[in-house]
């Protein structure tokens, strides 16, 4: 049983006091495979071998590599975010472990500041609910993808007081009226995650 007053305690103190290496480690540790289940989402995306994908918000590189395996040596993933701590974190562990393929961004609040047209999917796990007018960010993020670029957005579904409380959620059918409005279609609606929602949208044509 998982001990969400620890988790509600903890996870503001290390935010807040900017223990963001502890945060990463609490974040990346073994127990949340449990219910993440990170080999069936990476099955899910059908990457292809050679493929460019953006782990947007790669925080502690959570997905970043398990992405990096998956795209294989060919292929390239950009872990992104507003955190150069945590993009440090990764460039540092990506050439400890040999990963060629990753390549770390410091985005802005508002823009990916990916590599114009040159990514196939986007892909954003427990972000979503942390941007702000997400409707223009993704349709202003559209430049960036390939015409059959794709976006995978997983998001805590409020199911938890913990994330109700923090209001650290977002309910499927709010991010699927929003990514609508920014010109995508959904083409995935995945169940088999517990806390999470996990859509897949294309960009239309």
């Amino acid at each position: 049983m998982t001990n969400y007053w620890l988790i509600a305690v903890a996870v503001p103190l290390f935010v807040c006091t900017g223990c963001s290496g502890i945060f990463r480690t609490f974040l990346n540790s073994p127990w949340r495979a449990r219910w993440q289940q990170p080999e069936a989402v990476i099955r899910s995306l059908s990457i292809r071998q050679g493929s460019s994908v953006a782990d947007l918000g790669a925080g502690g590189g959570y997905f970043t590599f398990r992405l990096a395996y998956a795209v294989g040596p060919t292929g390239k993933v950009y872990a992104v975010d507003v955190d150069k701590g945590s993009l440090d974190y990764i460039a540092r562990r990506a050439k400890e472990q040999g990963y060629t393929n990753v390549e770390v961004i410091l985005a802005k609040y508002d823009d990916p500041l990916l590599p114009k047209g040159g990514v196939d999917l986007i892909f954003t796990c427990n972000t979503y609910h942390h941007l702000e007018n997400r409707s223009d960010y993704f349709a202003s993020a559209a430049r960036y993808l390939r015409p059959d670029g794709r976006v995978a957005i997983i998001d805590l579904n409020g199911n938890s007081w913990f994330h109700k409380f923090f209001g650290h959620w977002t309910a499927k059918e709010t991010s699927r009226s929003e990514m609508e409005a920014a010109s995508y279609s959904l083409t995935n609606d995945f169940t088999f995650l517990t806390r999470q929602n996990f859509q897949i949208f294309q960009k239309n044509s």
